[in-house]
């Protein structure tokens, strides 16, 4: 597979999983704060940090209050991980590579683009969010269902869940990281109901309650914070997420099995076995933010070292070059 055409497909399955996060974000943050109280009418800021886009939203914004909060997550042009921007992004990727895609995908992204324009011209979301991030949550969850029923199970396929996972990985660290401190609550709030909605509403933005509840009923902090991170069966768990990326590097792997290992497969190895031999207990020792920011410098570089290893054509083109030399040369000791 050439090199642009695998990056393409990795991307478009980062961005479209981007835009299904932010509305999740969304969505469960406006309905903690229906009412305004004063125990939640600050959260607006929090989830623009959690989105990792708080300086810019800081230069062209006065004050994070909601109508500003939902332009500039939604719908902001000049925001590149808005909904709006993320899709088109994904519609661009889509286009060059359409040759690998089967045409329901293209169709749907289509869809996907226009229902998101719409929005962002009818002004209703601004009003009535929920409606508008279902939408995009379904419009998501089509895509990927299309692509899980109608794509070769090659490398574009393997690409498009390594993008998918790493960008899931990130987006559930960045919402563990921010919340876990802002949601502990004072030692008065304990138990109480505001307590339970905070946390709950932590778990919702992963779709996560039902199944935490199925796993360890009594909503509490740490147990809400291990769900999230090291559990290996929820779909939507950092740890999760990065044995599915190792796995999908693994596979391509074992397509090539003259190759040596890649950097970018030693990496992942290495933060999977972290995640799955350290507990929630070391981590609150360590410290929360201190844990999560190594995670999320890690899978930077994970990010940073798979563009190396597959997308970069000049490492692309000394890596062939390298594999024939020692073909020739084991070619004249044959001889």
């Amino acid at each position: 597979m050439l090199s642009r055409v695998a990056e393409s497909v990795c991307w478009m399955s980062r961005y479209v999983e981007r835009a299904e996060n932010v509305a999740r974000f969304v969505d469960v943050n406006y309905n903690l704060t229906l009412g305004e109280s004063t125990a939640l009418s600050e959260q607006w800021w929090p989830l623009i940090n959690t989105t990792g886009d708080y300086q810019d939203f800081s230069k062209r914004y006065e004050n994070a209050s909601r109508e500003n909060a939902l332009k500039f997550l939604l719908f902001d042009a000049e925001n590149p991980n808005s909904i709006l921007s993320c899709i088109a992004k994904a519609r661009e990727c889509a286009r060059t590579v359409r040759e690998v895609l089967p045409s329901a995908i293209w169709e749907q992204l289509n869809r996907f683009k226009m229902l998101v324009e719409k929005a962002s011209e009818s002004g209703e979301a601004y009003e009535q969010p929920y409606d508008f991030c279902e939408s995009v949550r379904m419009a998501s969850q089509l895509l990927n269902g299309i692509a899980s029923a109608s794509m070769l199970r090659d490398e574009a396929w393997s690409f498009s869940q390594i993008g998918r996972y790493i960008e899931r990985a990130d987006k559930t660290s960045r919402i563990v990281d921010v919340q876990y401190f802002l949601l502990l609550p004072k030692v008065e709030d304990v138990g109480t109901s505001i307590d339970i909605v905070r946390w709950s509403s932590l778990l919702k933005s992963a779709d996560a309650l039902d199944m935490y509840r199925r796993r360890h009923g009594r909503i509490l902090p740490n147990k809400v914070a291990e769900f999230l991170i090291l559990d290996p069966l929820f779909p939507r768990s950092i740890r999760y997420s990065v044995d599915l990326v190792q796995s999908n590097l693994a596979s391509m792997r074992a397509k090539d099995a003259a190759r040596d290992d890649l950097p970018s497969e030693v990496l992942v190895s290495q933060l999977a076995q972290r995640l799955n031999t350290v507990t929630i207990e070391e981590i609150v020792e360590q410290g929360m933010h201190s844990f999560i920011d190594q995670l999320q410098g890690a899978l930077n570089s994970l990010g940073n070292i798979i563009y190396a290893d597959f997308f970069n054509t000049l490492n692309q083109h000394q890596r062939f070059a390298g594999q024939r030399q020692i073909a020739g040369d084991m070619v004249q000791q044959q001889s």
